[in-house]
This record gives C-alpha cells, structure tokens and sequence, in this order.
C-alpha cells in the first residue's frame, strides 16, 4: 500500500490539514489520522508522521522563535512530562476510544461556552499558574501519547489568556515539538520507524513544510478576533469529531 496512488489520495491531504495546524491553525492536524487510517494502520500513520511533524516543528519554531510565553511554557512541560510517562505505562490498559471521548467532551463545552457568551460581558483574561499549567499539561501529554490528541487541552488552557495569535501559536510550537521529541523513543522501541515507513515519510516531506510555511503565511495576516472565532470553530469541530470516534469506538450505540 505505500508509496500508491491511493496512498498519496489520503496522506498528502491529511499533510496538509497537518502543517497548516503546526502553521497555527490548531485542531486541523487532529483530522489528519481518520484521512491516514484509510490507507494504513493508525500506529502506522502515526509511525509516518512522527518524522514529518519534527521537520514541521522546525519550521515553526523557527518561525516563533521570539514569539512564545515562557510561564506558559514553564507551567505546561512538568505535568506534560508525567502525562507522557503515564500514558506510556498505560496504553495497553486505557482505551485511546475513552480518552478521545472525554477530551471531545471537554473541548465542546468549552467552545460552546465560549462562543456562547459572546455579545454578553467579555470573560476576564486568566494567566498561567503551576496549578492550572500542571493538569493541563498532563492532560495534554496523556492524550498525546494515548490518542494523539493534546492539542484541546493545549487550547483549553491557553486560549483564555487571550495572547496575541502569534505568541499562542509559538508557546504551541515550541511545547508540542518537545513533546515529539520525547515521544521519539517510545516509537523506536516499537519498531516503527522501519524502511517503508521512513520512505513515505521522505515522500511526504516537501508536502509536510509546504504546507507548514503557508499556515504561518496566513496566521500572521488574520486579525486577532477572526483568528480566535476560527480557533474557538475548530476547537468545537475537533471536539466533535472526538466524540463521534470515541462513542464508535466503544460502542456505546450499540
């Protein structure tokens, strides 16, 4: 199946979806993997995206390289670290279903709340803390490594700070190609960076900083306003999806 024509028709789009998601656009990337699983096994689409979302990682980085909150930082990556370690030990006990399930829940409520309130008193602007940081952050690395979806937590989080879109966007950045980086080892001692799999990889690259480049193209020319409405839809959108794969997977519908 690698490296065919219907192995492209799914994984260049989902590339795609995936670099204007680390170009900012967040929650796009969460799309990607159901495009994936069409044409591969989900530890397989992980596996041949893992490399493209560190060359990815690069180019954001470098696009926000004096663009990020430090305290934000500072207050996400210890339970981030705990998160990853936990979801590690546990993924052959935890349904990635569940946790989609539960993160989809709490993303729609937030977004819903959010969207919800606007024309009414704006919602006062919080600020990072250890407390908040922490289980955010272990949220986001548990998710991460169990179902591939820290990226609502992340929001969650982050998102009422009201930061300028740029500085949101380079805090997530910086955090999640950490977050790959450590995630690199778990992969490895999987087996899952085989020839095939870093071949496709290879394939895709051009696709996957194409793509990334155009997303930091378009957050620096979006107002602040239109670029949280955007996010808050996404969030929502992503939440969703979460929820229909998690009811799915566990068969709550019978």
């Amino acid at each position: 199946m690698i490296l065919d024509p219907a192995f492209f028709a799914a994984m260049v789009p989902a590339v795609i979806l995936m670099g204007l998601s680390k170009g900012g656009f967040s929650g796009l990337g969460l799309l990607s993997l159901p495009l994936m699983a069409l044409v591969v096994s989900p530890v397989q689409a992980a596996a041949i995206m893992l490399p493209l979302l560190i060359s990815q990682d690069v180019v954001t980085v470098w696009s926000y390289r004096r663009e990020f909150d430090r305290r934000n930082l500072a207050t996400l990556l210890p339970g981030a670290l705990l998160g990853i370690l936990a979801g590690y030990l546990l993924a052959a006990k935890v349904s990635d279903a569940a946790v989609g399930l539960a993160i989809g829940l709490i993303s729609m409520g937030f977004a819903l709340r959010r969207m919800l309130s606007d024309g009414k008193a704006a919602a006062p602007v919080t600020q990072a803390s250890y407390l908040a940081g922490s289980f955010w952050g272990a949220l986001c690395g548990f998710a991460s490594m169990i179902a591939h979806a820290g990226g609502p937590p992340f929001q969650i989080y982050v998102m009422p700070q009201r930061l300028a879109p740029a500085v949101f966007v380079g805090t997530g950045a910086i955090f999640f190609a950490m977050l790959n980086l450590i995630k690199l080892g778990p992969y490895l001692a999987l087996g899952q960076f085989t020839t095939a799999n870093l071949t496709a990889s290879a394939a895709l690259f051009p696709v996957a900083i194409v793509s990334t480049i155009a997303g930091v193209w378009l957050v620096r020319r979006v107002p602040a306003e239109r670029f949280y409405t955007i996010i808050y839809w996404l969030l929502l959108a992503v939440g969703g999806k979460l929820v229909f794969d998690g009811v799915r997977g566990l068969h709550l519908l019978g």
